[in-house]
């Protein structure tokens, strides 16, 4: 039986996009069950509306700083919709460590780096002015610490002379429309476990060759 998804949005929700196109394959172990936007006018719900998946929006704004009583009613929902798994697709709320301990092992974020680089905001920014050579998005569970939870799966892309924060973002967003789809099919088919603070894949003959930028000669 698919695992049933629910993603979390704030906006255009361009990663929850990439999960809905992933998820339409047969083979698919997991199916999107159900959309929650914080923000009634967030574009992702009419997208998600598009693809005939049911949306819901939770309008945060009411709740000011109670977040416990915002995330009781999302809770609420996501039982109704017999939810196994919650995917976070640029949700701009921050959640409490009670709800993220009830669902651990069970929730998955993107971040726009190769953690555990560049946590927290302007990532890209960061990873210019630190000179690095690869940057990247990583797919990881979330836990009460940011952008720190057990790692699923990265991407990376070469960091080009002249780069800026605005064209580095944008070969990352492919990648994160790559991976999270991937990730998400990997978890749902049982394909990782979770060791500690790493996740072990079953399959340990999926490494792709080495990356060097720039290219040794």
């Amino acid at each position: 039986m698919k695992r049933r998804v629910a993603i979390l949005i704030s906006g255009r929700g361009s990663n929850m996009a990439a999960l809905i196109e992933g998820a339409r394959a047969n083979s698919f172990p997991a199916e999107i069950a159900l959309v929650i936007s914080n923000k009634p006018d967030a574009a992702g719900l009419a997208l998600a509306k598009s693809n005939g998946i049911t949306t819901l929006a939770i309008d945060s704004k009411p709740f000011g700083k109670d977040r416990a009583a915002f995330e009781a009613v999302m809770q609420s929902a996501l039982d109704e919709h017999r939810i196994d798994l919650i995917c976070l697709g640029g949700f701009m709320r921050l959640l409490t460590d009670d709800f993220v301990n009830r669902w651990t092992g069970r929730m998955l974020n993107i971040h726009p780096s190769l953690l555990p680089s560049f946590r927290g905001l302007d990532p890209h920014g960061q990873a210019l002015r630190a000179g690095v050579k690869i940057s990247g998005a990583t797919v990881h569970f979330v836990t009460p610490e940011m952008d720190a939870g057990p790692i699923v799966m990265q991407g990376a892309v070469a960091v080009q002379d002249g780069d800026t924060a605005e064209t580095l973002a944008a070969r990352v967003l492919d990648i994160e429309h790559r991976i999270y789809p991937a990730a998400l099919k990997l978890v749902a088919s049982g394909g990782i476990r979770i060791d500690g603070d790493v996740c072990v894949t079953t399959n340990a003959d999926n490494v792709s060759d080495t990356l060097i930028v720039p290219a040794a000669v």
